[in-house]
């Protein structure tokens, strides 16, 4: 049997923020899911009356679920501006090493930037 590497992509390529921004957006992707399903609940807890929806309001108000959304505002606007790269990348643009890499930094300080505005609120 043969003790080939399962994934020799790692041992082959050296880090770069290109690697670092497909990673994130994958993972962004999942949180967004993640998103969307705390808004369901969010609604349903609205429609079920005011009793349920303070309960939940309390837990987003918890530094936990202030945490969680200030997650949530940076997966939002890293995976936006990451999404638009990618548009670009459709049209046939900005394969360049440099302009991919300043696009994957301009998506990651995004990231930052979204996670910052919903801080600046909810804290």
């Amino acid at each position: 049997m043969s003790q080939r590497p399962l994934s020799p992509h790692l041992q082959v390529w050296r880090w770069h923020v290109t690697m670092l921004s497909s990673i994130l957006h994958r993972a962004s992707g999942v949180a967004l899911y993640g998103l969307a399903l705390l808004a369901v609940g969010w609604l349903l807890a609205l429609s079920m009356g005011p009793t349920t929806f303070a309960g939940v309001q309390t837990v987003l108000g918890s530094v936990l679920g202030k945490l969680i959304l200030v997650a949530a505002g940076g997966a939002v606007g890293y995976h936006v501006t990451n999404g638009i790269r990618h548009l670009v990348w459709d049209a046939g643009h900005g394969f360049t090493p440099k302009v991919a890499s300043m696009a994957s930094w301009i998506s990651l300080i995004m990231g930052v930037v979204g996670a910052a505005w919903v801080a600046g609120r909810v804290f």
